[in-house]
């Protein structure tokens, strides 16, 4: 097997990894074991291993002696440093992108918050509200900065799905249209305090009572 191709099965396996991290399939503290994940994808022990420090880097898994990869746990404290990472790099990543937005990008991420608003369950809200971040800010064209975001995505929509799978409420997000209201009138200034503040907002308040789940947080962002 190619180094190329090696590397794109890592990618594929940290990516379905991920997805069940995020969705709670596999739970904090919970072991990755190395040949069961090598064995369901096919894969031999090198893009396997590829695929845990990929995990590691989002935040998502740990590696320690003699334990091996397991998933990472998470507080309020982590919640708390990833809403301000983000709202630092979102904000600096919308600078650089706000010369760049068309009215065809502004309109497609307003049909993302329009498909958020509609959404019945975390996961369609999520994947909509994503898409709504990412059309705003892939036009900085900075790769880098773009997949520390992708990273930082990645856990926020953890602690999002820890706290809202079981207790789903609809919602309007006026922040998003607060934000796209700006940067129409062109005033970027007003545009990225209205990102940063929405993205901070992360973990500010406790998971709805009815949840069963512990150390969970709401997300806004």
């Amino acid at each position: 097997m190619s180094a190329g191709s090696e590397e794109t099965l890592a990618v594929r396996i940290s990516r379905v990894l991920a997805d069940r991290i995020v969705a709670g399939e596999i739970g904090p503290g919970e072991r990755l074991r190395q040949d069961r994940i090598a064995e369901e994808f096919g894969a031999s022990h090198v893009p396997v291993r590829e695929a845990f420090r990929r995990l590691e880097a989002q935040g998502l898994a740990i590696s320690e002696p003699r334990r091996g990869v397991r998933v990472a746990a998470f507080d309020l404290p982590e919640v708390k440093e990833v809403a301000e990472m983000r709202a630092a790099l979102e904000e600096l990543a919308l600078r650089h992108a706000a010369p760049h937005l068309t009215p065809a990008i502004l309109h497609a991420a307003e049909e993302a918050t329009k498909a958020g608003d509609a959404s019945r369950d975390v996961r369609s809200w999520e994947a909509a509200n994503r898409r709504f971040h990412k059309l705003i800010l892939t036009p900085c064209a900075m790769p880098r900065l773009l997949a520390a975001i992708d990273d930082l995505h990645a856990a926020s929509a953890r602690f999002l799905f820890a706290a809202w799978q079981s207790n789903w409420e609809t919602r309007t997000d006026h922040d998003h249209r607060a934000i796209l209201a700006a940067l129409r009138k062109g005033d970027v200034d007003a545009a990225c305090a209205t990102l940063a503040r929405h993205v901070r907002w992360i973990g500010r308040r406790p998971a709805p009572p009815a949840s069963d789940k512990r150390d969970a947080f709401a997300i806004h962002g």
